[in-house]
This record gives C-alpha cells, structure tokens and sequence, in this order.
C-alpha cells in the first residue's frame, strides 16, 4: 500500500496494523500498458509495465523527497521500457532499459535526483531472426528425372506475436550482459547436390536447408530437399526445434517436388512441370516486412538470392541447378544499446527507431558485443 499520513497522538486499529505489515511484503501495484510519467502518489508503490511494444517511464523533479523509493518492473515480454529523466535526473550502474521481467528500486536523493538500483533479472532481451542457408537443388540425370528444389534454411524468430519456421511460436530471446562476446556465424547457401550451413547467434542454432533429390539423394535440413521425378522421396525437417516444412516428393513421371519452406510445404511434382517450392515467412524486425525461406521450387534451375535462406531450384535439362541463397541474422535490441562487431563478422546498425536497434549480419563468422 502507498504511505500512510496518520496524526499526533492517533490510536491505530489492529486492521490498520495488518495493513502497514503486510506492505512489508506485498506492495501496492498499479499496473501499465503504455508509456507513464510517475506522480507523487507512486511513492512506496510498485510500478508495474506490462506492454507489447516499447514503452518509457518518465520521472520529473518536485514530486518525491530524499529517501523516497518506487519499485519499477517490466512484465511485458514484447518490449523493453525505458526509465526516461524528464526534468528530473536519473543515474544508474546498469541500464535505465528493463527487458522483460527486469526491474529495480529507484531511490530518491532529493527532490530532483533519483539513483536507480537494477534488482530484476540480469542482461538485456535480444530478439533475433537466425535463417541458416537455402539448400541447393538437385541435378537432374538428363534422361529419366528432373532435380528436386532445396529446402529453405532453418528459421528461428524471437519477435513477439510472428511465428518461427514449420508453425511454431516465437521463441523467447536471448538475454545479453554488456560487454561480453557471443558467437555468430551466418551459414553459406549450398551449392548444387549440397545441402546449406548453419547460422548461429549465441545458443541459438538454425540448421542449413535439405538439398534437392537428384543425382545425389536428396537430404533432411531445416526445410526438407524436395525429391526428384520418378517418384524420388522428400526430405524431412528438423523437429527439435520446430524450423521449416519437409519438401514434395517427385511423380511418377520425371517431374520433381519443391523444397520445403519455412512457412508450409514443398509441392509434389505436377504433370508437366516441378513443384513449387514451399512459401517463406514474413517478419518485421527491421520494422519493414520481408518474406525469406522460400522454398526452391523443382526443375526450375532458379538461383536463391543472398540472405535469404531461399532453396535453390532443381536441375532442368538442359541447365545446372541453382545453388541456395545465404543465411542471415537480425538482432534488434534496446536503442541504449551499441553493438560492436567483432573480426570475420560482417554487419551493420541501424539508427535507433521505435525503441530499437538492429543488427543485420550478412557473412563471416566471429563475436559481437554490446556496450
């Protein structure tokens, strides 16, 4: 409960005891789902945000006197609220940027400058969309089958509310500290007859996309390798986690199936021509939607486009097989944040935009840190 104003002399009743007792251990809470600037009445409360988004708590001079305390937590677990100084200041140790379900004490040392004491959980939320490399088509044997498509690279999405390849949810992000390495590696796209590389930030691994069926059998992956005509078997995906769809298997005839892709399954082949290759998913992280982890689709000789994790298309006659377009990784992490790349990684930063930065890491392998 907030602070109590009782008078010179004043009896207090056993439930007015009760009351004050129980404050030791379960504050009063007021809960918020958009940005709040604190008032006086916050004073020896807990101040709860529970937002999707990107969110800002903005505390002001002339409220609160030495020795006053709030607690201030996150619960949101889309967004990171930022403690902001309106007109009056605030330092810290830490970070004044909560990730989810992080918090801490903010003391008051007059009537115009808090310190605020991190308390919650350690580190900062880092989203991530991790695609591994398309895998290549396969090569058709010029005679009795075309090539399969490859399956898109594995695709592992952290952003709130968008899914993560073969159907499943967002997965939880990665908590970082500040100035600590973590690995990345984006994987190359594979060429014809061989399946993609994986992609890696820190824990988090997506496996490279299956090759198509062709003159080399076709293979399993994040997105399954669609198989070749002559009814060539599909190839299946990774379960464990969830990253892509299996692909199509090949007809009778010499039509082959499509790669799987992150969003759905490869096509078997048709009469008369390859399946499709199996649609991707869209994600906002940058803040714009692209669709990546295309399906290759089969007999069709189309090349995946870099950082996409596309499956390249199976070998037609005549014509080689396309190869699979390169992985990628996107972080997108609280704006207070700076991310250095390390030597062998090659990314950019964007300028800060709706609470967030992001990282784009295109090739190489190596650390990246924050600060």
């Amino acid at each position: 409960m907030a602070i109590q104003d009782f008078t010179a002399g004043q009896i207090l009743t056993a439930a007015q005891m009760d009351s004050l007792q129980a404050n030791d251990y379960n504050w009063t809470v007021s809960t918020k789902t958009a940005s709040y600037t604190l008032v006086a009445a916050d004073k020896g409360t807990r101040v709860v945000m529970n937002a999707a988004g990107a969110t800002t708590i903005t505390v002001n001079d002339s409220l609160f006197n030495a020795g006053d305390t709030l607690f201030i937590q996150n619960t949101g677990a889309g967004g990171t609220c930022t403690i902001t100084a309106g007109t009056a200041t605030v330092t810290t140790a830490g970070s004044l940027a909560l990730g989810a379900w992080a918090g801490g004490t903010l003391y008051f040392t007059s009537a115009s400058a808090a310190v605020f004491f991190s308390g919650g959980a350690a580190g900062q939320n880092v989203d991530y969309l991790v695609i591994a490399g398309g895998g290549g088509g396969g090569t058709s044997d010029l005679s009795t089958y075309f090539g399969g498509g490859g399956g898109a690279g594995g695709y592992r999405n952290s952003v709130s509310g968008e899914l993560t390849g073969g159907g499943g949810a967002a997965e939880l992000p990665v908590k970082i500290t500040t100035g600590v390495g973590y690995y990345v590696s984006v994987g190359a796209g594979g060429a014809a007859n061989t399946a993609g590389s994986v992609s890696v930030f820190s824990s988090i691994v997506s496996q490279g996309g299956g090759r198509g069926g062709g003159t080399t059998a076709v293979s399993n992956g994040g997105s399954g390798g669609g198989g070749r005509g002559a009814s060539g078997a599909a190839g299946t995906a990774v379960t464990n986690p969830t990253q892509g769809y299996a692909g199509g298997a090949g007809n009778a005839n010499a039509y082959s199936g499509g790669g799987g892709g992150a969003g759905g399954l490869g096509q078997a082949g048709q009469a008369g021509a390859g399946g499709t290759g199996g649609v991707g998913l869209s994600s906002s992280i940058t803040g714009s939607a692209v669709t990546r982890a295309v399906g290759g689709t089969g007999a069709s000789n189309a090349t995946g486009s870099a950082n996409t994790g596309n499956g390249g298309g199976g070998g037609n006659n005549p014509g080689p097989p396309g190869a699979g377009g390169s992985g990628v990784i996107i972080l997108r992490y609280a704006d207070t944040l700076t991310i250095t790349f390390g030597s062998g990684v090659t990314g950019t930063e964007s300028a800060a935009s709706g609470g967030y930065k992001r990282a784009t890491i295109t090739a190489g392998a190596g650390l990246v840190s924050w600060a």
